[in-house]
């Protein structure tokens, strides 16, 4: 497969977006080939501004530069105004775009919007149940004790910060949760809960459930690739060999799972038949973290080289069949990426962390770059 290609592919798509990306953000395609764009109030925006970074870093266009500079100074005035901040997804909007400007440029303003972001996600740490609460204000009596398998992603934010300022207490608590993570998230069978509950006064563990997935006992492939990729962020930053095992395990059910094709549809235990909705994202997702795991380990590893077939094969199909391939008419990466299909909204449309990870996967074959999640 030729990966240089399709990334220069993604660079025309990427520049003829630029125009029209600028205020507002793009998030999903809603039944068009064109995104919905709007304004800072979700827990999308890095992933453009990481496309950008991406694009820049590989093909070194000062207007794609331009264009993600610009992007980091509106989410920098969104950190300070905390608008629509009431959530973990902080590491998702900072990591790809203030981090990500550091790792390149060493930019000493954005590092430090990097930083008051781990403050941020900071916040949500609750003592009692020793988590970060995914939703809500504190005290919620929904959400308050609730954790998601998201939050992995969000988590090299935290160690991060313990990496740049010395100050332990953020890397202590990232790992905290993802040790939680690990114990009630994932099931013995190595499928994943998308989300779990806990007593808000006791700390005591409740039930699993989901948010997003067909039923609380399925396992929502996009989840199951947080879980891939997030543990495998967690065992380069701690070591711990149970977080690496456990992306492992992850990994194994994720590929035993999957169709003729190799890309997931959106819930492992929906019938998978004609017209059920896929989740090109949820491949994408799983190929970074299959490869980030192939790095932990030795080149003798049988299960290393598993890996790294499986992601190639999985960035193969998803540029033979689900990329637009620089088509001018469609602003997006990959086709048939879904939001929620359980609350209807974007169950087959393009979805901007789709084409995040299809991009990061694509640059890791080809030159071995990573995402922003860690210092190179």
């Amino acid at each position: 497969m030729n990966w240089q290609a399709a990334i220069e592919r993604t660079l025309r798509t990427t520049t003829a977006n630029l125009p029209r990306f600028t205020e507002k953000f793009p998030l999903v395609s809603k039944g068009t080939p064109k995104y919905e764009l709007e304004d800072q109030t979700s827990w999308t925006e890095g992933f453009w501004v990481g496309i950008l970074w991406l694009s820049y870093e590989y093909g070194r266009d000062p207007a794609i530069r331009e264009a993600a500079v610009d992007a980091v100074a509106s989410m920098k005035r969104r950190l300070e105004q905390n608008r629509q901040l009431d959530h973990h997804d902080i590491g998702f909007l900072y990591s790809l775009s203030a981090k990500a400007q550091w790792i390149l440029e060493k930019d000493e303003q954005a590092r430090g919007v990097a930083l008051q972001a781990a403050d941020t996600l900071m916040k949500r740490w609750r003592e009692t149940s020793q988590l970060f609460q995914a939703w809500g204000p504190e005290g919620d009596p929904d959400n308050g004790g609730r954790i998601i398998i998201d939050c992995l992603m969000n988590l090299p934010l935290l160690f991060w910060a313990t990496e740049q300022t010395g100050n332990p207490i953020y890397a202590e608590r990232a790992r905290i949760h993802a040790e939680k993570s690990r114990r009630f998230l994932v099931r013995g069978d190595d499928s994943s809960y998308h989300t779990f509950y806990f007593d808000q006064e006791t700390g005591d563990s409740v039930r699993g459930g989901t948010h997003q997935g067909f039923r609380d006992g399925s396992t929502w492939t996009r989840g199951q690739a947080w879980g891939i990729y997030g543990f495998a962020l967690a065992y380069r930053y701690t070591q711990e060999p149970s977080f690496l095992e456990t992306a492992v395990r992850m990994a194994r059910y994720f590929v035993a799972h999957l169709p003729e094709d190799d890309v997931a549809y959106w819930d492992f235990d929906v019938p998978q038949q004609e017209g059920t909705p896929r989740d090109s994202s949820a491949s994408a997702i799983a190929a970074c973290g299959m490869l980030e795991i192939a790095g932990h380990l030795s080149a003798d590893d049988p299960e290393r080289q598993d890996l790294l077939d499986w992601a190639q094969r999985s960035a193969a199909a998803l540029t033979e069949r689900y990329f637009t391939a620089g088509n001018p008419e469609e602003e997006g990466f990959l086709r048939h990426g879904s939001y929620s299909v359980r609350g209807g909204v974007s169950p087959d449309d393009f979805v901007i962390w789709g084409d995040y990870f299809y991009l990061e996967a694509l640059l890791r074959l080809h030159q071995g770059t990573p995402g922003y999640w860690y210092e190179r």
